[in-house]
């Protein structure tokens, strides 16, 4: 059962296997004997009820995306390329079951359902959403951090990379390793989940130095499980230890919902509880006196995709002496719950202003100056995402932030614009905190776009 749950959805036999026999069943129903032997008659009605359906469905894929914004983002035009050929290949196969007789019909209803499979394993592929079929059901598979067994840091990250220089470090594991965790609600009350921690191989010997941390979300609906295995960053983070003397970010994944269905808004509201005070006071404490970090706030990077990434946006700039660091991937220009007015009544009880305290730009601007980096990416397609960076950017800017804002090439409000935009913010972060003394170039990265690099001179 275990092994059944890390097959992968992106790429392998799966995928593969079921393409092929989707594809071999409806070669099939264009070469099978039709009723009454009016075979060409009855191919050329299924081709054109394919080809209206076709057109049918990405017009309804169309409608849903862009202008009623069910999903407050556009699908992308892939997504909805993809589900208007799932319509139009269920509207062929189901006009071949009405011409279709006695034993070859089930040969259309097996194509029909491996289509409808196909295309929704076709769109998972676009978003990489769910990277196993265990990520479907929220499998982590994480062992429990046994909390007590974790050491204090004892070193700087310089004098760890100088006893690496002259061959002294202790001997490390080839990886880190990922484990669950309950984060105490002591000061907020606020009804979390089970959080999942990354520990890369410096933190893992019995005198780690003190490194640096990324508090990360997954959107909503999500879960800390789904951060870690839609963004892969444990093994990114891996491959980068290996370069860099075990050295690389611990990653703390926290609830910031309570539920998938729940949106916190990340603040202290009567709806889900106090969201706010859970994130900047439990969940630090807890990781200042468990885990081996630096206090500095420029060692602390919050982030997060779609929802996720909004909370960090107003988060980190509320509390300066925290945080340092903002990755935001998707993120909306101010917390939303269905429109404005609505997340106005619903969580503040009609008081504007209060809600006011939350959002990203209004932050910026009465707290400013800010001497923090603000990193954040939107997908090539995701438009809306795009707006939203550029003018978080402008004010984080003019707030006195370094900021970097990224397009990612030929991909949407996906995953896939996530890990792009974490691997140019792991290098930028972990140069910034002493784990590396260079990053690669900003034009180097292959399918992204740097829109804006504009740093601030603090000496």
């Amino acid at each position: 059962m275990l092994q059944l749950a890390k097959v992968s959805l992106l790429q392998g036999w799966l995928p593969v296997s079921l393409f092929s026999v989707n594809g071999i069943s409806l070669v099939l129903l264009l070469f099978m004997k039709t009723k009454r032997g009016k075979k060409m008659f009855h191919l050329l009605i299924q081709l054109a009820i394919g080809v209206i359906t076709f057109f049918v469905g990405g017009i309804i894929a169309w409608l849903i995306s862009d202008v009623f914004l069910v999903f407050e983002v556009s699908l992308g035009w892939l997504v909805i390329f993809s589900i208007a050929c799932g319509f139009g290949l269920i509207g062929f196969a189901a006009t071949a079951f009405v011409f279709l007789h006695k034993w070859r019909k089930l040969v259309a209803v097996i194509a029909i359902i491996l289509t409808l499979a196909s295309t929704a394993l076709h769109v998972d592929m676009i978003y990489g959403e769910y990277t196993t079929i265990g990520s479907i059901f929220g499998m982590g598979g994480f062992p429990k951090l046994e909390v007590n067994k974790q050491k204090s840091a004892s070193s700087s990250i310089k004098q760890w990379r100088e006893l690496a220089a002259q061959q002294k470090l202790p001997k490390l594991p080839k990886k880190g390793i990922v484990r669950s965790v309950y984060i105490p609600n002591t000061a907020s009350h606020f009804n979390a989940r089970i959080a999942n921690v990354y520990l890369p191989p410096a933190a893992l010997v019995k005198k780690p130095p003190k490194l640096p941390v990324m508090v990360m979300f997954a959107g909503q609906p999500g879960s800390p499980n789904h951060f870690f295995a839609a963004s892969d960053i444990a093994n990114t983070l891996d491959n980068y230890a290996k370069n860099h003397y075990g050295l690389a970010p611990i990653v703390v994944a926290p609830d910031q919902n309570g539920e998938s269905s729940h949106n916190s808004l990340c603040a202290d509201t009567h709806v889900f509880g106090k969201a706010e005070t859970y994130l900047i006071n439990d969940v630090p404490k807890w990781i200042r006196k468990h885990l081996p970090v630096s206090k500095d706030p420029k060692m602390w990077l919050m982030g997060g995709f779609s929802q996720g990434g909004t909370c960090s946006t107003q988060l980190v700039p509320s509390h300066p002496d925290i945080f340092g660091n903002i990755f935001s991937a998707g993120g909306e220009l101010e917390p939303t719950y269905k429109n404005r007015q609505e997340t106005i009544n619903h969580y503040f009880n009609g008081n504007t202003s209060e809600y006011e305290r939350h959002i990203p730009s209004v932050i910026m601007r009465k707290n400013a100056p800010l001497k923090q980096n603000y990193y954040a990416i939107a997908g090539s397609w995701d438009t809306k995402s795009q707006a939203n960076q550029a003018t978080i950017a402008l004010s984080a800017h003019r707030a006195g932030m370094n900021v970097i804002t990224m397009l990612s090439q030929g991909n949407g409000h996906d995953w896939h614009t996530v890990k792009a935009g974490l691997k140019i913010a792991i290098d930028q972060f972990c140069k910034k905190t002493g784990i590396s003394s260079t990053a690669p170039k900003l034009n180097t990265y292959q399918n992204v776009q740097i829109l804006i690099n504009q740093q601030v001179n603090r000496d």
